[in-house]
């Protein structure tokens, strides 16, 4: 019999993600200017720029559709995740779908409110960046990670729930 709390600790680990990202969005955008750069280090600066697009600015200069595209991906993704956190599945694979969610969300809810994904962590090497990116961004990448590793590891198998399992 699996834990009757299991799917409410794992939708909570979402919500986190969405409350600890949109936290640090706003925060950087009522305190910074839009534009704004700061050093943080000699390979890390704190930074206020939009995303029209997605992942490394694919699709930024389309036009403006890319904000509803984008958006209808994250919504059908997240509402997709969520089922599979209602399903019985491993911790590693649950953790994973609870990182992705709560970063598409985030990410979602910035282009429904905003139009444009904040992004303010800014890493670089010898005059070479790495596109600006957020803590959904993070969020999601970690949680692509820790599936392929669950797969690596022989996690993707799951015995069928049984009649008491929730």
């Amino acid at each position: 019999m699996t834990d009757p709390n299991r799917k409410a600790r794992w939708y909570s680990v979402a919500f986190t993600v969405l409350a600890i990202d949109q936290a640090a969005k706003t925060f950087i955008d009522l305190t910074t200017p839009l534009g704004w750069s700061r050093e943080v280090t000699t390979f890390f600066n704190l930074v206020h720029v939009l995303n029209p697009g997605a992942a490394f600015s694919f699709l930024a200069g389309a036009g403006g559709w890319q904000r509803w595209f984008f958006l209808v991906i994250a919504l059908g993704a997240s509402i997709w995740l969520a089922w599979m956190l209602a399903k019985p599945v491993r911790r590693l694979e649950a953790l994973a779908y609870s990182l992705i969610l709560g970063g598409a969300l985030g990410n979602a809810f910035d282009r429904a409110a905003r139009g444009q994904v904040i992004d303010y962590l800014d890493f670089h090497l010898r005059g070479v960046h790495w596109p600006a990116f957020n803590i959904a961004d993070m969020a999601i990448t970690g949680g692509a990670v820790a599936l392929v590793a669950a797969s690596l590891l022989g996690y993707g198998d799951v015995k069928p729930a049984s009649r008491g399992d929730t």
